[in-house]
């Protein structure tokens, strides 16, 4: 019989040197024969969530992490053997269960072995180790429940372990220590976010213990903050009912900081650290400034119905402030530059790659419009409505992250008038765009109720002074208070 060698898949360079990757959820499990570039497990980056393809086909032997660890890159992620060669004992990097339905493999392997021919017994083998570690297993928080649309698992029925074949023992031989009945298997539980078992697991929380109130029957956050609550309230209670000693434990001192109790620790996402990174190289780096002014919008919200296109669709308000912006820094092209690394030259470009913050679940991203200046007001619409989706979906390819030479944040959309912006890096500027509201306003002497919006611009005043961004702030407000003077092309 041929022997197993296992090819080990390690984690590749997912573009722009990125050093690790988060493991969302894996898409295989022990056991299941793959092919080659099929998708074995979702991983986020810190630009988007993307899918992992193996570069080999053959039997998974072994698979490495958990939902919610970091894996560097050049760290193993599976191991693949031929699907003619024999199995070797699967592994799953760190699960429990796993490693429990393992050892209950390796405990059928023997007792089957004890009877039939080797041949015999080695096939039957293989196949308690496949129902023990492959298929039937199920990763605790994603069960087997085929996901919609993607074709790449199929439900499978919960394993049964085989009955083993009874080994002719006499009693001399048995163990003394040996059980004289079986333990009950612990629970199965569907807690589906990796942030969530983690949370349970800071709280020294047993998730077999915990009751689900998800609709499909998982395990929420409320649920294990409730069982935590409950947890501290019982043990207040054994506390005030003096059946404890009044010193508090290590591991009760060390949850508490300043006497509040620390409610979670959760790493920070691959996304998280690369904002953080960005955010922080931006304030260390660039000697910004800001300018602002509000500005009488009445006219752009009136005539923008005026402005749809043959299937009688309006604009969006951003797409027209964007469009506005685009043709500002046609004539101030400073803000749309950049400074070389060792910030000696100015860098200017013949047009503007659009940045667009948008707000999404992960966090803070920004999608891309390349060269947004050769679009009209109904392409850029479309454009600008598309990367926004798709970035909150969190499915967005990472070249489509980088590359903007300005970056628009229209922050009105969560409600808020005004906000200190941080440059994107390497960017020089952002233009933040509050909410769009009605307020006082003084015209000829008379005080109206007008649409009024605030428009922010945080500039690196190496690159320009003061009179330079003013100007380019002054050109936008121009165009949102006499918006057909732009004469837009829908």
């Amino acid at each position: 019989m041929t022997t197993a060698t296992a090819r080990v898949f390690r984690l590749p360079d997912l573009g722009e040197g990125l050093t690790e990757a988060g493991l969302v959820q894996w898409l295989v499990q022990v056991g299941d024969t793959i092919r080659t570039d099929q998708a074995i497990a979702e991983v986020e980056t810190a630009k988007s969530v993307v899918e992992l393809p193996s570069p080999f086909a053959g039997v998974i032997t072994a698979l490495h992490g958990e939902p919610g660890e970091t894996i560097a890159v050049g760290a193993p992620v599976l191991e693949v053997a031929d699907p003619d060669a024999a199995p070797a004992a699967p592994k799953i990097g760190g699960t429990a269960d796993s490693r429990t339905d393992a050892a209950e493999a390796s405990d059928i392997r023997q007792s089957v072995r004890s009877a039939g021919t080797p041949a015999e017994a080695e096939k039957e083998a293989y196949r308690a180790e496949e129902r023990a570690g492959g298929s039937g297993n199920v990763l605790i928080g994603y069960g087997t429940s085929e996901r919609a649309g993607s074709g790449r698992r199929r439900p499978r029925a919960v394993r049964q372990a085989p009955a083993a074949a009874p080994a002719q023992v006499s009693d001399a031989a048995a163990p003394a220590s040996a059980p004289t009945t079986p333990t009950a298997a612990p629970r199965r539980v569907a807690v589906r976010s990796p942030l969530v078992r983690r949370l349970a697991r800071d709280l020294g929380l047993d998730v077999h213990t915990i009751e689900a109130t998800g609709a499909d029957g998982a395990i929420t956050r409320a649920d294990v903050l409730r069982a935590a609550v409950d947890h501290a309230v019982d043990g207040a209670a054994v506390a005030a009912s003096g059946t404890t000693t009044g010193t508090t434990s290590t591991a009760d001192a060390a949850a508490a900081i300043d006497g509040l109790a620390v409610v979670a620790r959760e790493r920070m996402s691959p996304l998280r650290k690369a904002v953080s990174a960005t955010l922080s190289r931006s304030r260390s780096e660039i000697p910004e400034a800001t300018v602002w002014v509000d500005v009488d919008a009445t006219r752009l919200w009136e005539v923008r119905a005026e402005m749809a296109g043959p299937d009688g669709k309006a604009p969006s308000l951003t797409a027209l402030l964007a469009r506005y912006t685009l043709l500002a820094l046609a004539e101030y092209p400073l803000l749309a530059a950049r400074l070389s690394e060792d910030t000696s030259e100015i860098v200017t470009f013949d047009g503007v790659n659009l940045g667009v913050a948008a707000d999404t679940d992960r966090g803070l991203m920004v999608p891309v419009v390349p060269r947004a200046h050769e679009l009209s007001i109904a392409e850029l619409d479309g454009a600008l409505r598309e990367v926004a989706a798709t970035a909150r979906t969190g499915r967005m390819d990472p070249a489509r992250l980088r590359g903007s030479t300005f970056t628009l944040n229209n922050y009105g959309s969560l409600g808020v008038d005004g906000s200190a912006a941080i440059i994107n890096h390497p960017e020089v500027a952002i233009l933040g765009v509050g909410r769009m509201i009605e307020r006082p306003w003084v015209v000829d002497g008379t005080i109206v109720a007008r649409r009024i919006v605030q428009l922010s611009l945080v500039f690196d005043h190496r690159v320009c002074d003061g009179g330079y961004a003013a100007g380019f702030l002054r050109r936008v407000t121009e165009l949102i208070e006499h918006p057909l003077r732009a004469y837009p092309r829908v």
